[in-house]
């Protein structure tokens, strides 16, 4: 995203796209509706707490670990396999999102590197920080061009200066361009999917669109598919209004299909099969 132009803040200006105005109400009146449940009132923490594991298994699907739900509640011990500690990253970083909440509008690049070092799970020299000219990046699930360090650095320094500023724009606007801009640079050696996903979860909290966290527009990205995902990332880095929008409606769809997981936990406990 090109955070350049006429406009003062061109974050608010992507809510004036085509349908995207839809998509933000939609989203509104879904999350409005599961705060509204009457398990909301007094098992909120249940509720956050499979939100956080249905999460962070739909995040760890989207990068190749398409485990059970039942297979993450059981498992203890994540540093097996590659799809492993696929899940175990998830897992860390759905657990770390609500802990930088406070750091997230003074410091956003900060918190991008706390969450890769917290996925990585390594002390290699190239975690933590972004990735410099020539280093490889291991997303083998995104295909797109990979920009160049000096254009990375760039990016994230616009994408930082627009969060610290602030902006008008709705909620699920912003997490969506943190999240697009995320995967379109991969500015990691590594588990950027993973980093993307997190952040807009962030987002989505710290905004107080979803403030206790029981809205996994991670689970929405998983079953929506990621040939979907992909393409609407596509939509994204193409930079135009159509794709944008796009990439916006499907991150909102995201969210809604969340919301529903939720609400499904909510009708469960309230049922007392949960």
């Amino acid at each position: 995203m090109s955070t350049t132009g006429a406009t003062a803040d061109p974050l608010a200006a992507l809510g004036s796209l085509p349908g995207v105005a839809d998509s933000v109400e939609s989203v509104r009146k879904a999350v409005d509706r599961v705060y509204g449940h009457r398990i909301m009132r007094r098992r909120s923490n249940t509720v956050t707490g499979e939100a956080a594991l249905r999460g962070s298994r739909g995040s760890a699907a989207l990068s190749g670990a398409d485990w059970a739900l039942e297979e993450v509640r059981r498992r203890s011990d994540f540093s097996g396999d590659d799809e492993a500690r696929v899940m175990g990253a998830a897992l860390r970083l759905t657990a770390e999102a609500g802990q930088l909440l406070s750091i997230w509008r003074q410091s956003p690049l900060r918190v991008l590197a706390r969450l890769h070092l917290v996925a990585a799970a390594s002390n290699g020299d190239e975690v933590g920080r972004p990735r410099r000219e020539g280093e490889p990046v291991d997303e083998p699930l995104i295909e797109l061009p990979l920009p160049s360090a000096a254009e990375v650095n760039g990016r994230l320094e616009g994408l930082s200066e627009l969060i610290i500023a602030g902006s008008s724009a709705p909620a699920l606007v912003t997490a969506a361009v943190v999240h697009g801009e995320l995967l379109a640079l991969r500015p990691f050696t590594s588990h950027n999917g993973l980093v993307a996903r997190a952040a807009e979860r962030i987002v989505l909290i710290g905004s107080g669109l979803d403030p206790k966290s029981v809205c996994p527009a991670e689970v929405g990205h998983a079953e929506l598919g990621r040939a979907a995902y992909l393409a609407a990332l596509e939509g994204y880095v193409s930079g135009t209004p159509e794709g944008m929008a796009a990439w916006i409606a499907h991150c909102g769809k995201a969210v809604e299909l969340g919301v529903r997981e939720s609400t499904a936990v909510c009708e469960a406990l309230q049922r007392g099969a949960a």
